[in-house]
């Protein structure tokens, strides 16, 4: 019987956003077992999550990135023992030099909902489920603010012939359950003056 090992082993890795007409999300297959998961890899000796989350997804995606906000750990039992595994938000900004690792055999970008269903890990689809339109929100919150980035997925526009959607569409709909629509304070107001006017008139002379 194998010896299960008390002391986590620690990893680190990205959620992983590219910006397109939509938000696209990462995803790599390993090569030993040809499952899809979520970019990441153990720490070396003395490397601090957050570097060895950069060098791992630049590692397995073939890409250089930012990184931004941390979104959380993963804990499950992986091989011999425990395994937390720490994730940042990042952003792509361009192709690295090396290509992929030797251990990852593809990489593909999807948007967020067919990247939970790619996912062969459960417990990684339930991270990205609970994280993912957080990441989205954030990386179109940036897009925002570059001018001529935003021209390409903010400006209402109207729907292309027939059922397709257009790309701010796309994206709106993508984050739509992050959103909270704000109070119509006009019609309260004309509520509240009607309620005052009906309890004026209906107190005894």
């Amino acid at each position: 019987m194998a010896k299960v090992r008390q002391t986590p082993v620690l990893a680190a890795g990205g959620i992983v956003i590219r910006e397109d007409t939509r938000p696209l999300v990462a995803v790599v297959q390993r090569r030993r077992d040809g499952a899809w998961v979520l970019p990441k890899g153990k720490l070396k000796p003395n490397e601090k999550p957050i570097a060895a989350a950069r060098r791992e997804v630049i590692e397995e995606t073939g890409c250089e990135v930012r990184v931004h906000e941390f979104l959380g750990v993963i804990s499950y039992l992986a091989g011999s023992g425990p395994k937390l595994a720490h994730f940042w938000r990042m952003q792509m900004v361009r192709e690295a030099p090396g290509g992929l690792a030797n251990d990852i055999k593809a990489v593909d970008w999807l948007p967020l909902a067919a990247a939970i269903d790619r996912l062969d890990l459960s417990h990684e689809q339930v991270f990205l489920r609970n994280v993912g339109h957080h990441a989205l929100r954030k990386a179109l919150e940036m897009a925002q603010l570059k001018p001529a980035q935003a021209q390409t997925i903010l400006p209402e526009t109207p729907p292309p012939a027939g059922d397709e959607l257009s790309p701010a569409a796309q994206v709106r709909e993508e984050i739509a359950p992050m959103r909270v629509s704000p109070p119509r304070l006009g019609m309260l107001a004309r509520f509240a003056k009607r309620w005052q006017s009906a309890m004026r008139w209906s107190r005894p002379g």
